[in-house]
């Protein structure tokens, strides 16, 4: 029998349902994409109810748009509440990014259809410090906030990245999703040391923030790196998640894929890859 995965995880993916729940692999959790299980009933949600028996869920949204001045989609969130309330997963998150606008001259909303970068300042800070308050007093749950892959900043930013997330955490009860990949991805775009960049913004944080931790692999197109999670996960990100574990300590650790699916096997072997540099950094620290 393999060895139990006691921090480490996997994204469940559609084509990896009938597999998964058949070879039963020993890992600590399965996250999923929230917005996939909204209905009340249906193929989707029976698989997910299959899965919670086996397995702790983590619930991972895209849809809340926490950052948005307009406010939050309360149809999103009821359903994202009766999802918790049937799952009881291990974990809920979302993104650190805004998705609606009000209308023009009395016209509906506007959806993004994107995880839109915030500007960092006191003023967005304000508005994901409430939204956050609303969603996780609606969930009655601490909720877990990522950072951003972002292909642009605004002119306007004037709070640090890493400060922003210990603010929101301070003022608000949540927690963060540590994204490595994002970092990485986004110190490559900014023409910096994807490593020594990504370090110094793990190293700014309050270790005690941090809930869950991804990793992923991104594609380098030249001019730009795009978070694409279509790889296996890039030397650079791996170097940054050991300094993160020896930062934090053994965080639950997701290995995310989106596109581009390999065989389960791969996966799994990503995961047991992080696992192992948990279990490292256990020994070290016990010696």
């Amino acid at each position: 029998m393999p060895t139990p995965l006691q921090h480490t995880g996997i994204g469940w993916r559609q084509p990896h349902y009938a597999e998964l729940m058949d070879r039963r692999p020993a890992l600590a959790f399965l996250e999923v994409h929230s917005e996939n299980f909204f209905g009340d009933g249906g193929a989707a949600l029976a698989v997910l109810q299959e899965g919670r028996a086996a397995y702790d869920i983590s619930l991972h949204g895209v849809g809340l748009g926490l950052g948005s001045a307009a406010g939050l989609d309360e149809w999103h969130l009821a359903r994202l509440a009766r999802l918790v309330e049937r799952i009881e997963p291990v974990r809920v998150s979302d993104h650190a990014s805004f998705a609606r606008v009000p209308g023009v001259a009395g016209q509906p909303m506007v959806h993004g259809s994107d995880l839109l970068p915030l500007a960092y300042t006191p003023a967005a800070l304000q508005i994901m410090v409430d939204n956050v308050q609303k969603v996780q007093e609606r969930l009655r749950r601490p909720l877990l906030v990522e950072n951003l892959s972002a292909y642009l900043r605004w002119a306007d930013d004037s709070l640090d990245e890493a400060g922003f997330f210990n603010q929101l955490a301070r003022r608000s009860g949540c927690r963060m999703l540590l994204d490595v990949n994002n970092l990485v991805v986004n110190a490559l775009n900014a023409g910096l040391p994807p490593v020594a960049t990504a370090q110094a913004f793990i190293d700014a944080l309050d270790p005690a923030i941090v809930g869950e931790i991804h990793l992923a692999g991104y594609a380098d197109l030249g001019d730009i790196v795009i978070d694409d999670h279509g790889s296996r996960v890039h030397a650079p990100v791996w170097q940054v998640y050991h300094h993160a574990l020896r930062r934090l300590g053994p965080v639950p650790t997701l290995i995310e894929w989106d596109t581009d699916l390999p065989a389960l096997d791969v996966l799994l072997d990503e995961a047991a890859l992080a696992q192992r540099a948990i279990d490292a950094r256990c020994t070290a620290t016990a010696a």
